[in-house]
C-alpha cells in the first residue's frame, strides 16, 4: 500500500512556482449570455488553506463547478495539479476527480447505508480492492472522530456527525485538494467550530482546501487567505484576510 501511495503522490504536478491549481483569464457565460466568472486569474499553492467569500451570484459555486470540471471555461486556462481542464477529455474526468475531495452543506449521504458503506462507496466505484477498503475506512473515520459510529445510518446521526461522514468519505481517496462549499451552512455554531478545527487538522497534514462560505465569524477568527469574489470578478485577494466583502 505504501508503495502504490508514493507511486500516486508522486504523479501530482505543479508549475514551478508551487501552485497546485491556476486560472488565467477565465471566464464563464451560461446561455442566457450573462457572465458568471468574468477574466479570473487566481494561483494557490499546494498546501494552503483559502476561503471564498461573496454574496448569492457573485461567482463561487460556478468557480468550484470550474474546478470538478462538471462545468468548462468560455475562455481562459484551467491548470489543476499539472492537468489542463480546458482540453481534458470527457473520458478522462473521472480519473482526475480522484485526486479531488468535495464536501457539500447539505452532506448528501446516501440515506439506506450505513456509516461504513457511505465511505466505502468512494473506494468502490474506483474499485480499490475491498481488502485495502478494509483498512482505508476505519482509518479515516478515526480520524474524523467516528470510529464507533461505522454501523450507524445517517438518520441515527446528528448534523455534525453526518457532516463528518461526508468529510470521511471525501478523504478516504486520500484527495491532493479538498473543495468544500458551505460545509458548516446547516449546522449550529459549536459545531461548526469542530469542523472547522477538523478541516483545519486536515490542511495542516499536507491538504489544500478551498472553502465557499458566507460565515463572517470563522473567515475573521482563522484568519486564511480571502478571495472575496463579487459579479463575477475576483475584488480582493488577502493573506490572513477577514469577511470584508460589501454589498
Amino acid at each position: 500500500m505504501a508503495s502504490r501511495e508514493k507511486k500516486k503522490k508522486g504523479k501530482l504536478r505543479l508549475n514551478p512556482n508551487g501552485d497546485i491549481i491556476t486560472l488565467e483569464n477565465v471566464s464563464k457565460s451560461y446561455a442566457t449570455g450573462a457572465p458568471a466568472l468574468n477574466g479570473i486569474d487566481l494561483r494557490i499553492k499546494k498546501g494552503e488553506f483559502v476561503f471564498i467569500i461573496g454574496d448569492s451570484g457573485s461567482g463561487k459555486s460556478t468557480m468550484i463547478k470550474l474546478l470538478l470540471r462538471e462545468l468548462v471555461a468560455s475562455e481562459g486556462k484551467i491548470m489543476v495539479m499539472g492537468e489542463d481542464l480546458t482540453r481534458l477529455r470527457h473520458r478522462k474526468v473521472p480519473k482526475y476527480r480522484r485526486n479531488l475531495g468535495i464536501v457539500f452543506q447539505d452532506f448528501r449521504l446516501l440515506k439506506d447505508r450505513n456509516v461504513y458503506e457511505n465511505v466505502a462507496f468512494a473506494q468502490r466505484i474506483i474499485q480499490v480492492p475491498t481488502k485495502e477498503i478494509k483498512r482505508n475506512v476505519p482509518s479515516v473515520l478515526s480520524v474524523v472522530g467516528l470510529a464507533g459510529k461505522y454501523k450507524a445510518r445517517p438518520r441515527q446521526l446528528s448534523g455534525g456527525e453526518q457532516q463528518r461522514v461526508a468529510i470521511a468519505r471525501a478523504l478516504v481517496n486520500r484527495p491532493a485538494i479538498l473543495l468544500a462549499d458551505e460545509p458548516t451552512g446547516n449546522l449550529d455554531p459549536d459545531t461548526t467550530w469542530d469542523i472547522m478545527k477538523l478541516l483545519e487538522s486536515i490542511n495542516e497534514n499536507g491538504t489544500t482546501i478551498l472553502m465557499v462560505t458566507h460565515n463572517r465569524e470563522i473567515v475573521d477568527a482563522m484568519k486564511k487567505r480571502v478571495i472575496t469574489m463579487k459579479k463575477g470578478v475576483i475584488v480582493s485577494d488577502e493573506e490572513r484576510g477577514g469577511y470584508n466583502n460589501e454589498d
